[in-house]
């Protein structure tokens, strides 16, 4: 080690302290051998200036480099941020545009089927207006047949009943010569 001088300031005396010298006073403190001591107790190193330096060089580049990458990331993040914003607002517009073409075609198909009571069409699209339809047309063809059923079933002759003669097969003779002299008994 080489020698180290050290210089109190209370007595102005110049105390030279190095590896040949053992008259220092005990209350002064001896940097190097403190220092020396410190670190072969906690079993550093002592890493050079030198080498100090060039280690922080690197990590300061590493630390710019990653900064580089976040700040990409960071941009990137941002254009997908504003593509799924320009996405959500195309999905909205294809959205609106689905429900006013599935309403149009709800009236088209109630037009073209007038029988169908407007009510029974419903649905969000297509195919669901399109079931409904085909479930209304069946539920009016059941009603219908029902209906016919139904009247044919109470049919009642337009008009006066038709002219029968009376059937006298049932009658005794003296009933059917009554009834031949007009007597109604």
């Amino acid at each position: 080690m080489d020698e180290v001088t050290l210089v109190d300031d209370e007595s102005q005396e110049a105390n030279h302290v190095g590896p040949g010298t053992e008259d220092h006073d005990p209350g002064e403190t001896d940097v190097a051998v403190g220092e020396e001591e410190s670190r072969d107790e906690v079993g550093e190193q002592v890493t050079p200036p030198a080498e100090r330096g060039e280690g922080l060089v690197l990590a300061n580049a590493r630390i710019v480099e990653l900064e580089e990458t976040v700040s990409d990331r960071d941009s990137e993040a941002a254009s997908l941020k504003k593509y799924v914003a320009e996405l959500e607002g195309m999905l909205s517009s294809s959205r609106d545009s689905l429900v006013e073409a599935v309403s149009r075609y709800r009236d088209m198909v109630i037009q073209a089927s007038p029988g169908v009571l407007e009510e029974l069409v419903s649905g969000d699209s297509i195919t669901s207006i399109d079931e409904s339809l085909q479930k209304a047309k069946n539920l009016i063809g059941k009603v219908r047949e029902g209906l016919e059923a139904e009247v044919s079933l109470a049919r009642v002759p337009a008009g006066a009943p038709e002219r029968r003669l009376p059937d006298l097969s049932a009658l005794s003779p003296r009933e059917k010569i009554q009834y031949g002299i007009g007597g109604n008994k």
